[in-house]
């Protein structure tokens, strides 16, 4: 079996690794090609995971637009793919590198396995352009691999062949199963000296430009000056129009530590340190409660409610007042907010899942053997796989 797995951002290229490993052990051939959507931010992941990349598009540039992306993958994408002529192109999550190559792979006639799906908000701009992204994925996608139950049901629910869905897990278990298994190294004496209390900050979603990311800046001075002996451990994004708006808030901003984005098994030895979260990653609603930390999403909505019912995360909104008021109860303390139950995003083999239905679709479809695999249990619940 031949999969050429293609990803552009962090957040992807974590998720994918256990994925191609898991891949790796069942002697499939993998072909790694990256667009580069983020590129700094997946470099760091490459360098961190030393992958070796086979097909590196290189599509960023300055001030690009998802339109931008698009493009770019859809011109560049086609050639690739009728050179190596995958049984399979694997895609995760909802950027535009995933919505595109899952489009070009549905073109050229090649299988889409999609990674991460079923996530809904059923607001087709919030969060923009995710949501779109990851429901043109589900219309050209050949197998759907669900994180949670509810996934699962989007899926049914938009009429997504039932033989087609299996509930896996989140492949964010299996990478941080890994990591916080392991010691790091920092590399920045400033977050080798943090110690308890911190809260970590982070925003970057398009739809958070503007009037709300300054709503947040502004809460978080506000918390900064509420809780002196508190540090607010902010890690900005790339993207110089969110620099520019947390620099011009918080640059001098006592008990604010503004960082550069740090190297992820890093960031997660932080995160599971961290008094709370206060973000509006789609990731970090995953991570932190898989953590044992609570998260505020600074978010109207979420694709991802199982970390709300679970207990581990909250929605409060980018309103001033409701962020400084619902942080100051965690940073406080308050005994009604503690956390007993798991967190709801899998066990940790959702790659080795993931690894194993590929490997026994490609036979069904091949007509060597059934689509057969005994249900599974995670967190508790019984999955039905084929």
């Amino acid at each position: 079996m031949k999969v050429m797995t293609v990803f552009g951002t962090r957040p992807e290229a974590i998720k994918m690794i256990p994925v191609i490993r898991a891949l790796r052990r069942k002697l499939c051939e993998i072909v790694v090609c990256v667009t580069g959507q983020h590129r700094e931010l997946l470099d760091q992941v490459l360098a961190t995971y030393e992958l070796r990349v086979d097909v590196d598009l290189n599509i960023m540039e300055t001030d690009q637009s998802p339109v931008d992306v698009l493009s770019q993958v859809t011109d560049q994408l086609p050639p690739i793919i009728r050179r190596h002529r995958p049984d399979w192109l694997l895609v995760q999550g909802d950027t535009m590198t995933t919505a595109a190559s899952a489009w070009v792979a549905f073109l050229e006639g090649t299988r889409v396995g999609h990674v991460e799906a079923g996530l809904r908000t059923r607001c087709n701009r919030n969060p923009f352009p995710e949501e779109i992204n990851r429901r043109l994925t589900s219309v050209v996608a050949d197998i759907h691999f669900a994180p949670t139950q509810t996934a699962v049901q989007n899926l049914l629910a938009e009429g997504v062949s039932p033989e087609t869905v299996f509930l896996t897990g989140n492949t964010i278990v299996d990478a941080l199963t890994d990591i916080v298994k392991t010691p790091v190294i920092f590399g920045d004496a400033r977050l080798e000296r943090l110690h308890r209390p911190f809260v970590i900050v982070t925003a970057h979603r398009r739809e958070n430009f503007g009037a709300p990311l300054k709503r947040i800046c502004q809460a978080v001075a506000r918390l900064s000056v509420r809780f002196p002996g508190v540090t607010f451990l902010f890690v900005t994004h790339p993207n110089p129009a969110v620099q520019q708006a947390v620099c011009d808030h918080l640059d001098s901003q006592p008990g604010v530590l503004l960082v550069d984005p740090i190297p992820f098994p890093a960031f997660v030895h932080l995160m599971k340190r961290a008094t709370c979260i206060l973000t509006d990653s789609g990731g970090i609603q995953e991570e932190g409660p898989t953590l044992g930390v609570p998260v505020l999403i600074l978010r109207e909505v979420t694709e991802r409610p199982e970390a709300v019912e679970s207990g581990w995360a909250e929605l409060v909104g980018t309103s001033l007042e409701r962020i400084v008021s619902k942080a100051a109860e965690y940073i406080e303390g308050n005994p009604k907010l503690r956390r007993g139950r798991s967190a709801p995003f899998g066990d940790g083999t959702a790659s080795v899942r993931i690894a194993d239905l590929l490997a026994r679709s490609t036979l069904a479809i091949n007509g060597e053997g059934p689509l057969s695999i005994e249900p599974t249990r995670i967190n508790g619940r019984r999955s039905k796989t084929g």
